[in-house]
């Protein structure tokens, strides 16, 4: 390990009492930026600023940090939706629209800014570890849920396709931001993102007749 970054994580020693929320943070500050294989305990410590003992203090095994990692992101992610502007839009189309628009605003910057943690992690541990797979797919459920009901409230006002349910959309929703994630890292330019998520934005205006 690099003694210059250690000595500097040693002083900058997370206060007593907050090194699991320091190390989740570092988490999904590492992982996004690198990926779940190679991002080391060592490492994460470093970049929390708390020591291996307090590490495993904390938690048994890097992939039990993982899973608590993907918990944390799901509670990371859900005031920001929430209280996001559009959620004030009278019309549930609009705030579903404006939802989409409010996830293109977030393209920007460097990927691993704008990239899903819990995407990223799962692409590399789905087959290795059965708990990681599973607290990856609670938070992408999770997302989708808490989509639904606009989306549900959308097609009741304006009629969808009648093998076209919520959660389905939801889902698909999802599945192109994750798609757009990975084709920005191929590029490691955001632009490719956007241009998805803007087809994405156009399905959705076709599906409910707006355009």
């Amino acid at each position: 390990m690099d003694t210059t970054q250690t000595s500097s994580a040693s002083k900058a020693r997370a206060p007593r009492g907050s090194a699991r929320a320091a190390l989740i943070a570092a988490a999904h500050a590492t992982v996004r930026k690198q990926g779940y294989a190679a991002t080391s305990v060592d490492e994460i410590c470093a970049v929390a600023g708390v020591t291996k003992g307090a590490f495993f203090h904390h938690f048994e095994s890097k992939e039990a940090l993982g899973v608590a990692a993907a918990e944390g992101w799901t509670e990371r992610a859900r005031p920001m939706f929430e209280l996001a502007p559009h959620n004030r839009l009278d019309d549930p189309l609009d705030r579903l629209l404006g939802h989409i628009d409010f996830r293109l605003s977030m393209l920007d910057g460097p990927t691993e800014d704008y990239t899903c943690f819990v995407g990223t992690m799962v692409q590399e541990a789905y087959a290795t570890s059965d708990r990681i797979r599973a607290a990856c797919e609670a938070s992408i459920n999770a997302y989708c849920q808490a989509l639904a009901p606009d989306i549900q409230a959308a097609m009741d006002a304006y009629g969808v396709p009648g093998d076209v349910t919520a959660i389905g959309l939801a889902q698909h929703v999802q599945s192109v931001l994750q798609g757009a994630f990975v084709l920005a890292k191929t590029t490691n330019d955001p632009a490719i993102a956007r241009g998805t998520v803007m087809h994405l934005k156009r399905y959705v205006r076709m599906l409910f007749g707006q355009i």
